[in-house]
C-alpha cells in the first residue's frame, strides 16, 4: 500500500478520540474508544498489518480536502473524466448527535454524495486490533459485519445494501457505482455485547451531519480573535478543542505516537497524554480567544491532580487521560514503524523523570486563570503551597528538563527559569488574594533563581543565554523569557540571545529546540531531528515583544506556509518542508494562537 506523507492527513474527532483520514480516503490511525486506548486502525505504523478503514476510487483520480468552514467536518473529493464523488467524514460529538444519556458511542460516519457523472468506488476495511496483536474473526449480518477481538472487543461496519460485501483476510471489500444526486453512508464504531451493526439511513446521516456541523459552528462562535490569520487561528482553536477529551477537559499532547522526528531514526515517542506543562499555554490560548469554559474544565482538571498529590511529593509530569499516572513504555516490535522506523513505542518513560519546569507551568497557568477567569479557591490554594514550598527548596537539583533527555540530568536554564515563574506566580497570587503564604521563603529563593541565571546561564563567550549553566550551547526555550515576564524583551541580554537563536538554530526562519550535535548529550546519540514548528512561534513572539515587527510578521508568515493542506501541523518540519512527530500536535497550535494574538496587537490589529 505505501505510505502516505504524514501532511497527507487531516483528523476527525469527538471529544473522545480522533481519527485520521488521508487524501487518498484512508483511515490510517484511529484508536477506540479514547485517545490513549489500543489502536483499531494503524496503517501508518505498518503498512502491512496495521489495520486501515479506506473508501476510494476505483479508478485513477485528483483528489482535494478541506473541512466544512468552521467545523471537524472533513471533505474529501474523487474526481476523474468520469465523475465527481464527495466523501464527508466525521465523527458525531455527544450532544450534537441528537442522543441523550451519558454513555458514549464512538462512530465514524463516512458519507459519499454522486456531484457529478457516474464512478465506481471501493471500500475496504481491515481492521487489527490492539496494535495488530490481536487477531479477530468476522461475522457478517443482514446490515453489516462485526469485528470480534480475541479479547472480545467489537467493531462494526454498517453498509447500505448497495454495498455487497465480501470477506477476505479478516477484512471486507465492497465495490459500488454511485450516480450523479446519489446519497449512502457507510458507519464503524464499537458495539457492545450482543448488539449488532444497525444502517443509517441517507436521512438520519443527513441529521447527524447537519447537527455536527451546527455543533463545531456552535461552538466555534464563541471565539472573540478578529485579527489577522483569523482563519488559521480558527483552524488552531478548533484543532485544540477536537485534542481535548471531553469527559475530564484534558488535552492530549497529540493524538498519534511513534510518528518519527527523523525518517528512520529512533526519536519515536507517545504523544496520546495529557502534560502540566501544557497547562499554562492551554489556559492563555484558551483565555486569549474567549474560550473560557474551556480554560475552566481544564483547570478543574488541573485542580484534581494536584489535590491527589500526597504530602511531601510532586504532581507527576504527564497523566493519563482518566487522571491515572501509570503510563509504562514498551516497544512493538511487531510494528514496522512508519516508513521503518523504529521502534514504535506506547506509553512514555518520560513519567519517571524530573523535570523541575512543570512547577512555574502549573502556576502560571493558575495564576491566569485567576486572573482573567474564576478566583481559585482556598482548597487549590492550601494544595500549592506545600509543592511551592518544595520548589523553593529543590530548584537547585538537577534534571532532564523540558526536552525530556535521556543522557543524564543537568542545570537547565530553562528549568530554572520555571521555578522562577513557579515562585513568583505563587507570591502574586498570595497578595492579590491575601493568601497565608510562606513568603520569605519564596522571596529569598526567587530572587536566588534570578541570580543563578544571570551568573551561571549567561555565557560571556557566546553573548547569550545557553542551554544549561556552565554551558556554550543555544537553546530556543530561552526565548520564553520575556513571555513569562522574567526580563525585559528589550533587555540587550534577551536581544542577544533572540539573535543567537536566529544565528545558531534558524534556517530559512525555521528554528531547532537545540543543537542535537553540540548541546547535552540527550542519550539519543546525536541523531538529526527537524526544526520544532512551536520554536518558530516563540521565535516570532519573542521578536514581537522585542519590537521587531518585521521580522517577526516575516518568519511568521512563512511559518503558516508550512502548514498542510488543511492548516494542520506536526510536532516538526523536515529538510524538504515535510511534517514529522506526531501529528497534529498541541502545542504548536498553541504556540500558534499566542504569536498570531501578539503580533496582530502590536501591529494594530482588531484581536
Amino acid at each position: 500500500m505505501g505510505y502516505e506523507p504524514i501532511e497527507n492527513y487531516g483528523v476527525i474527532g469527538d471529544l473522545h478520540s480522533v481519527a485520521l483520514v488521508g487524501t487518498d480516503g484512508s483511515i490510517d490511525w484511529c484508536c477506540l474508544p479514547q485517545f490513549d486506548s489500543p489502536s483499531v486502525f494503524a496503517s501508518l505504523l505498518d503498512d502491512d498489518k496495521g489495520g486501515s478503514f479506506k473508501i476510494c476510487g476505483v479508478d485513477g483520480e485528483q483528489t482535494r480536502q478541506l473541512y466544512h468552514p468552521d467545523t471537524n467536518v472533513l471533505m474529501t473529493y474523487f474526481s476523474n473524466k468520469d465523475g465527481v464523488v464527495l466523501l464527508e467524514d466525521f465523527m458525531p460529538v455527544d450532544g450534537a448527535s441528537g442522543e441523550n444519556g451519558n454513555s458514549h458511542s464512538p462512530r465514524i460516519v463516512r458519507r459519499l454524495t454522486g456531484i457529478r457523472g457516474t464512478r465506481r468506488m471501493r471500500m475496504e476495511c481491515s481492521p487489527a486490533f490492539d496494535y495488530a496483536r490481536e487477531s479477530h474473526q468476522v461475522t457478517r449480518g443482514r446490515a453489516g459485519v462485526w469485528f470480534t477481538s480475541d479479547s472480545g472487543r467489537r467493531l462494526g461496519l454498517s453498509l447500505p445494501i448497495e454495498c455487497e460485501a465480501k470477506l477476505a483476510d479478516g477484512g471486507v471489500t465492497s465495490e459500488f457505482e454511485m450516480h450523479a444526486g446519489q446519497s449512502l453512508c457507510i458507519v464503524a464504531g464499537m458495539l457492545e455485547d450482543g448488539e449488532t451493526p444497525m444502517i443509517l439511513t441517507d436521512d438520519m446521516a443527513r441529521q447527524q451531519l447537519q447537527l455536527t456541523i451546527d455543533y463545531w459552528k456552535d461552538w466555534l462562535s464563541r471565539c472573540t480573535y478578529r485579527g489577522r490569520w483569523r482563519e488559521m487561528v480558527y483552524r488552531s482553536v478548533l484543532t485544540l478543542k477536537l485534542l481535548t477529551f471531553a469527559p475530564t477537559g484534558a488535552i492530549v499532547a497529540a493524538p498519534t505516537c511513534s510518528l518519527p522526528e527523523i525518517i528512520g531514526g529512533s526519536r519515536n515517542w507517545d504523544y496520546r497524554y495529557t502534560w502540566l506543562r501544557d497547562a499554562a499555554f492551554t489556559v492563555y490560548a484558551f483565555i486569549r480567544v474567549g474560550m473560557i469554559s474551556e480554560a475552566e474544565q481544564f483547570m478543574s482538571w488541573i485542580q484534581d491532580r494536584c489535590n491527589e498529590v500526597v504530602a511531601g511529593e510532586t504532581p507527576n509530569i504527564m497523566y493519563r487521560l482518566d487522571g491515572g499516572s501509570t503510563i509504562e513504555e514498551e516497544s512493538l516490535d511487531h510494528l514496522s514503524g512508519y516508513k521503518g522506523s523504529k521502534p514504535v513505542r506506547v506509553g512514555n518513560n518520560a513519567q519517571h523523570q524530573l523535570q523541575l519546569d512543570i512547577f512555574g507551568e502549573l502556576m502560571d497557568s493558575i495564576y491566569l486563570y485567576n486572573k482573567y477567569g474564576s478566583p481559585i479557591s482556598y482548597d487549590l490554594w492550601s494544595s500549592l503551597r506545600p509543592l511551592l514550598d518544595w520548589v523553593a527548596q529543590n530548584w537547585g537539583q538537577p534534571d532532564e528538563g523540558i526536552w525530556e533527555v535521556r543522557g543524564g540530568r543537568r542545570q537547565f536554564v530553562f528549568s530554572k527559569l520555571m521555578c522562577w515563574v513557579a515562585l513568583d506566580r505563587g507570591l502574586r497570587l498570595a497578595d492579590k488574594r491575601s493568601f497565608p503564604a510562606n513568603r520569605d521563603l519564596w522571596l529569598r529563593e526567587r530572587d536566588a533563581i534570578y541570580e543563578a541565571i544571570m551568573e551561571h546561564g549567561w555565557s560571556e563567550s557566546r553573548q547569550s543565554f545557553v542551554q544549561y549553566f556552565g554551558g556554550e550551547s543555544v537553546d530556543a526555550s530561552n526565548l520564553l523569557m520575556p513571555l513569562v515576564f522574567f526580563m525585559s524583551p528589550t533587555d540587550p541580554r534577551m536581544l542577544k540571545t533572540i539573535d543567537a537563536v536566529l544565528e545558531d538554530l534558524t534556517s530559512d526562519g525555521l528554528v531547532q529546540r537545540y543543537d542535537v550535535k553540540d548541546a547535552a548529550e540527550d542519550g539519543l546519540g546525536g541523531q538529526e531531528e527537524g526544526s520544532f514548528s512551536m520554536c518558530t512561534f516563540w521565535l516570532v513572539e519573542a521578536l514581537t515583544r522585542a519590537g521587531r515587527l518585521d521580522e517577526a510578521r516575516f518568519i511568521f508568515e512563512r511559518m503558516l506556509g508550512y502548514s498542510n493542506h488543511l492548516g494542520l501541523y506536526a510536532e516538526e518540519i523536515g529538510p524538504s518542508g515535510e511534517a514529522l512527530g506526531n501529528f497534529p500536535q498541541a502545542f504548536t497550535h498553541l504556540s500558534l494562537i499566542s504569536a498570531a494574538f501578539n503580533l496582530d496587537r502590536k501591529l494594530g490589529g482588531g484581536v
